[in-house]
């Protein structure tokens, strides 16, 4: 598993964010959104984080503006500016790496994604953990110093045992805030909550479920308090979330690319996420290139040197199929590797000084079955034989045109 630290622009500087995934393909691009004065870090956030890139899925979640690593004064955000943080850390998986699929959020973090949720158009599901309907009931952890906050326009309040400095602009933020996007959210919903939940009742689930429209799904935590502290719980509810999403996210794959008419003979290649990865598509078939993690790309798919490569063993294989076919040769399978390097002029012997270097592919032949050294020296002759191979040692010249 690999975790990127990553720092990208929120609404007020820069946030500090974690990008957690496997170091295969992922299922999707999730985005997390922390608990109130939480943090990327808290163990709700870690636990459940882990054990979705465990199943597969690539994690996304960071620091609110003001908060752990994240640029900015906590005194002066309020919860639009959390649901302006989430709508740039969407942008930056989109513009970066692959736009989230699914929006997963705990406590006020729920209320945040419910609200971001209609300005990501790419995502496909969203997840609320013991989450409040209305973005104003958290003013309950505070309800003692309202008086102080409206009179005076700020007011020193505890939460979670520190101390946060609460400005009356916040107060106004939350009055502001309603529950009407819940029901134009277009997207599918699973509403997470437990019933002993003593910091956001159960009843909060009841109204985010209620108001929203199918498909929708509520699941019951049980026996977990607020925060999720027991590791236990993190696991069940990702367990829960990996199952759950499967039947809404698209794989992050050309799937989700529409299909378009291309030309008997010709290929059409285009970008996904206006990075490294591409949708490529011929007359019948659709598949992705892509870049290895290491080079900054998602690893989704073939590099171009893995498709030219491909294209060489692919037709040296059925070159070899037809040829043992028609000449009766008993070639239970046969097995080729590929690999590509460039020589220098003093390590290859076909360099000239006009050309120092000259691209080296290696490949190996396995045959499986009882064949006799004349067979298989006549296999290895017709491998040299294939199209591909010919064309690669042909003189190519590549035309390109503008198309108007």
């Amino acid at each position: 598993m690999s975790q990127t630290p990553i720092k990208f622009q929120g609404s007020q500087g820069e946030l500090s964010g974690l990008l957690e995934q496997q170091d295969s393909q992922s299922k999707a691009f999730v985005l997390f959104a922390h608990c109130f004065t939480c943090g990327k870090n808290s163990i709700a956030a870690s636990h459940i984080s882990k054990a979705l890139v465990s199943a597969g899925f690539a994690v996304f979640r960071f620091d609110f503006t003001g908060l752990g690593s994240s640029d900015g004064d906590f005194a002066n955000t309020n919860f639009s500016s959390n649901v302006e943080d989430l709508v740039a850390a969407a942008n930056y998986l989109k513009e970066n790496h692959q736009a989230p699929s699914i929006l997963i959020g705990h406590s006020l973090g729920g209320a945040a994604v419910l609200k971001a949720a209609t300005q990501v158009p790419a995502a496909k599901a969203v997840v609320t953990i013991g989450s409040p309907a209305d973005a104003g009931h958290v003013k309950h952890l505070f309800q003692g110093d309202l008086d102080t906050i409206g009179a005076d326009g700020e007011a020193e309040v505890n939460l979670g045992g520190r101390p946060f400095k609460i400005k009356k602009q916040f107060i106004d933020d939350l009055d502001a805030q309603n529950t009407a996007h819940i029901s134009n959210l277009k997207k599918a919903l699973l509403v997470m909550h437990s019933p002993i939940d003593d910091t956001v009742s159960i009843n909060e689930a009841e109204k985010i479920y209620v108001a929203a429209k199918h498909p929708k799904s509520f699941i019951s935590l049980d026996n977990a308090n607020h925060l999720l502290t027991n590791k236990a719980d993190a696991a069940y509810a990702a367990k829960v979330i990996a199952t759950w999403s499967e039947k809404f996210i698209a794989t992050e794959s050309s799937d989700s690319i529409q299909r378009v008419d291309v030309p008997a003979g010709q290929i059409r290649v285009t970008e996904i996420n206006h990075k490294f990865q591409c949708d490529i598509q011929s007359t019948t078939h659709q598949w992705i290139a892509d870049e290895p993690l290491k080079v900054g790309g998602s690893d989704h798919g073939p590099d171009p040197y893995q498709h030219l490569l491909a294209g060489l063993g692919a037709c040296t294989v059925m070159t070899l199929r037809m040829y043992a076919n028609l000449k009766k040769i008993p070639m239970d399978n046969v097995i080729v590797n590929l690999s590509h390097n460039r020589e220098h002029g003093d390590d290859c012997q076909s360099c000239t000084e006009e050309h120092p270097k000259v691209d080296v592919i290696e490949r190996s032949i396995e045959f499986k079955g009882e064949l006799t050294k004349e067979q298989i020296n006549k296999l290895l002759v017709i491998a040299d034989k294939c199209p591909v191979h010919r064309t690669l040692h042909n003189k190519i010249e590549v035309r390109t045109e503008l198309k108007n």
